[in-house]
């Protein structure tokens, strides 16, 4: 499945504090999980595009990322269903690629009217509140919603975001808590 991600986030913020928003405003809690994931560079190799293999705690996905720019619609996401994190990074492996790193993440999912909020934490930097929805409008009404300004969105990627910390994302080859 081909998808553009409509998608913001809000940086540093408090994850209790931020559950208790998300709940005032009629969101609903689905579930808190581990999640790891393995990133491989495309053979050949191309900026902005990677192959990420998640073990999102329930489903696993292969997908295809391309970055396009950092607008709120500048990532494309190209995944399909695996059956088992373990063997689809063995298969990748036989097939010539090789993971560049490692990383893991706790997720907190929520649903405001049809919209996706992740408190995700990551190691070494804050967390930080993902809005994704089905276009653009969704994503600012639901962070309006939420009192969180249009101007302290930001719709970077991870790495980006790192950066922002002066950490290198690239040279972190196992990013664990």
């Amino acid at each position: 499945m081909h998808v553009v991600e409509y998608e913001a986030k809000a940086l540093e913020i408090d994850p209790e504090a931020m559950a208790a928003r998300i709940q005032s405003a009629g969101g609903t809690f689905h579930s808190e999980r581990l999640m790891r994931r393995y990133v491989y560079d495309p053979i050949p190799p191309k900026e902005g595009r990677w192959v990420r293999l998640r073990d999102a705690g329930g489903a696993v996905t292969l997908c295809v990322k391309t970055i396009s720019s950092d607008a709120i619609d500048g990532t494309q996401e190209t995944e399909t269903t695996v059956g088992s994190f373990e063997d689809t990074h063995a298969l990748l492996g036989l097939m010539g690629l090789s993971h560049r790193s490692y990383q893991e993440n706790r997720r907190s999912s929520w649903l405001l009217d049809g919209v996706r909020l992740e408190i995700d934490t990551w190691p070494r930097i804050p967390p930080y509140l993902e809005i994704e929805g089905d276009d653009e409008e969704q994503v600012w009404q639901t962070a309006e919603r939420l009192g969180i300004p249009k101007a302290e969105l930001t719709s970077e990627n991870t790495q980006k975001i790192y950066a922002r910390y002066d950490i290198d994302l690239d040279t972190i080859t196992d990013l664990r808590f």
